[in-house]
């Protein structure tokens, strides 16, 4: 695995490069989503049918054949395995559990002259949930998507999930199972996001679209954000680790793999403040790749974006990742908590020898959706907000609109909109 120095010469050039490890050209395949998304507009499940069989190789008979029967989703739910399900609902549990505690609330404020200011809480009718196929199946994902619109208490969720040789994953149908989930359309990619989004006459358009996806599915959610809410532009996943020299450099290897296996796009980024604890996770790292079973997903990760940084101080080490902003960062260090107040930028932080990053993956309870790329700078992990939203309630008595209502048509007046203040003024009047 690659060591750099921050007193190398080159350094800054390379730590560029890091930075700029997640940049995608949405621009060329902006074209071929634009095209997607049109078809599903003016043709609906026609269109939806024709991408099946191009991109998932199965030819949908009926409208009928493009969702999973629930009767399929209860019997999935009743054949995996007792110890797999109880896993499930253990995961399930603390989910939602975390979740809960996010709940946002109305409120009123009450002034001395009859004003009434406040807040109403409510969540959307309908959310969308992108669930990814492909390499691997992620069941999880489900549960992280779900979880927190059923605790906003989003009514209506569909799923939509790419299902190859129309050959939907059992684990996945039993985790819509558990989370109550009645619609489940069997279209990935863009088709998908474009169907939440627009609606066919069979699916009505939801009102927040969320989950990860590939290049066209991150396409497809830009292009259709602002005809319904999103979460983030999600791209390939990652991982920061802040270590010292207490560090297990055989935790620190395998933690790294942990991210590289997801994807040959991933990053795996190691800062620390020893130079042995690099060279030995280095190595640690070459020892485990030959054992993965995904190894070669893992070596062109570990190889082309995978980098172990020696830092000279811990405040310095610190300063580099807050730039990086991880999409999980793990700290490894003889007191972590300490470190926390200097950390500014990530989607999910890890505390400790014994916390590593696939323990948020599945039953920690935070949402394992996260901002990638250095996004999370600005964006926050999946949660329930995303699946509600605010109004403003505003109430005047007469007292109220007396004291403060010139001032009010005043500012109005400099913008020159006359029926605005006139609007105020004919209150004032009428006493």
């Amino acid at each position: 695995m690659k060591i750099i120095n921050t007193k190398d010469k080159n350094f800054e050039v390379e730590f560029q490069d890091i930075l700029c490890r997640a940049k995608i050209d949405i621009k060329k395949v902006s074209k071929i989503v634009n095209g997607i998304i049109d078809d599903i507009i003016e043709n609906g499940n026609n269109a939806v049918k024709k991408h099946i069989e191009n991109f998932d190789k199965w030819s949908p008979k009926s409208e009928d054949d493009l969702f999973v029967n629930v009767a399929d989703m209860k019997k999935a739910y009743e054949n995996i395995d007792e110890k797999l399900r109880k896993s499930l609902h253990l995961s399930y549990d603390r989910i939602k559990n975390y979740h809960e505690k996010q709940l946002p609330k109305s409120w009123l404020d009450f002034e001395g002259n009859g004003t009434i200011l406040g807040q109403k809480v409510t969540a959307v009718d309908r959310a969308g949930l992108y669930i990814p196929g492909g390499k691997a199946a992620y069941p999880s994902s489900l549960l992280m998507n779900a979880i927190p619109a059923i605790v906003a208490g989003v009514k209506e969720i569909v799923v939509c999930t790419p299902t190859p040789n129309n050959e939907p994953n059992e684990l996945l149908l039993a985790a819509c199972y558990l989370c109550g989930i009645k619609t489940v359309m069997k279209v990935g990619g863009a088709s998908a996001v474009a169907v939440m989004a627009y609606g066919t006459k069979t699916i009505k358009k939801v009102d927040v679209i969320t989950g990860p996806g590939n290049i066209f599915v991150a396409t497809a959610k830009k292009l259709v954000f602002g005809e319904v809410n999103i979460d983030m532009i999600a791209g390939p996943s990652e991982i920061g680790i802040l270590a010292d020299n207490t560090a297990n450099t055989n935790y620190l290897a395998i933690d790294l793999l942990s991210q590289a296996e997801h994807d040959e796009m991933a990053s795996s980024i190691l800062i620390t403040i020893d130079e042995q604890i690099a060279k030995d996770t280095s190595i640690e790292v070459d020892k485990y790749l030959e054992k993965l079973e995904r190894n070669e997903i893992a070596q062109k990760s570990i190889d082309e974006r995978g980098c172990i940084i020696v830092a000279s101080s811990m405040d310095e080490a610190i300063n580099l990742m807050n730039e990086i902003a991880p999409e999980h960062l793990e700290v490894m260090t003889q007191s972590p908590f300490d470190l926390l107040p200097k950390i500014k930028h990530a989607g999910a932080i890890f505390l400790g020898q014994n916390t590593p990053e696939p323990i948020g993956d599945y039953v920690a309870g935070p949402n394992h959706t996260l901002p990638t790329g250095g996004t999370a700078k600005f964006y926050s992990p999946l949660n329930v907000e995303n699946f509600m939203k605010k109004s403003s309630i505003i109430s005047f008595s007469k007292d109220a609109i007396e004291e403060i209502g010139e001032q009010c048509a005043l500012l109005a007046d400099t913008e020159g909109l006359t029926a605005h203040a006139k609007s105020v003024r004919v209150r004032l009047e009428n006493k």
